[in-house]
């Protein structure tokens, strides 16, 4: 997989008041090849102190908007083959593109790659799953699943019903096809829809388990009302949306 893929990711990350981990993600970025286009989204006033880099596109939103919105607005910047929303809490401790890219052109129909997500402690997060459901919410509640997919002993590459929007790598194309991220999901499950209609869409979903990234995660909805509000209504829109459509997927688990 010692191919060469100089500038073909157009990098989406949203700042929402992480100056320094923006700062810093973006200076690890501009090292990588593979990347053409950095686009930037201050969704707040924040002072960004950024490298001058032709790459760099900054936008500043005159009020904050969702996740969905914020990304989707940045895809109408890009102009590379793939595309990838970010968080700027993701650390990348080595480049991950080259790896996902070729296992993207080898499976033709995988549209949405995504790599394995350890917490900082070295932990796997559960950013792998099966679709939510009723069933799988109750499971959760109890204790006995929380609907992560099993990673293969080897690592090998596997197919999941959907991974989280933290580190999501599109074909560029298919995200026009599907029209973006559903914006009604303004935090929250706007990546499971999006996994959702890919499929539906015949187009498949892939983990890529032997590369790894590193997202200190927050999980602000289980702390902030504003926070599980928003998680809340995400959740019942995505079930009032797809209650009974989910696809059936071969070989996730």
């Amino acid at each position: 997989m010692n191919r060469n893929y100089s500038q073909s990711v157009a990098i989406s990350v949203v700042s929402h008041g992480h100056g320094t981990m923006v700062e810093r993600l973006v200076t690890v970025l501009l090292n990588y090849p593979e990347v053409g286009q950095l686009i930037v989204t201050r969704n707040i006033p924040e002072s960004l102190m950024l490298p001058q880099d032709t790459r760099i596109r900054l936008i500043d939103n005159s009020r904050p908007a969702g996740f969905g919105a914020n990304h989707n607005a940045a895809f109408n910047h890009c102009n590379q083959p793939y595309f990838c929303s970010l968080n700027p809490d993701i650390q990348l401790e080595n480049n991950p593109f080259p790896f996902l890219l070729a296992v993207m052109e080898e499976e033709a129909k995988a549209v949405i790659a995504a790599p394995l997500v350890r917490n900082p402690l070295g932990g796997v997060e559960d950013s792998m799953r099966t679709f939510p459901t009723i069933r799988s919410l109750l499971l959760k509640t109890l204790g006995v699943s929380d609907g992560r997919c099993r990673i293969p002993d080897d690592s090998s590459v596997f197919f999941p019903e959907w991974v989280a929007g933290m580190f999501m790598l599109f074909r560029s194309d298919a995200f026009k096809q599907l029209r973006g991220f559903d914006e009604r999901f303004f935090l929250y499950y706007e990546d499971v829809d999006i996994c959702v209609r890919a499929w539906n869409a015949g187009m498949k979903v892939i983990a890529c388990p032997v590369i790894s990234v590193v997202h200190d995660a927050r999980r602000d909805s289980h702390s902030q009302f504003r926070y599980m509000r928003w998680h809340l209504s995400s959740m019942v829109r995505y079930f009032l949306k797809h209650w009974g459509r989910l696809p059936g997927v071969p070989n996730a688990s």
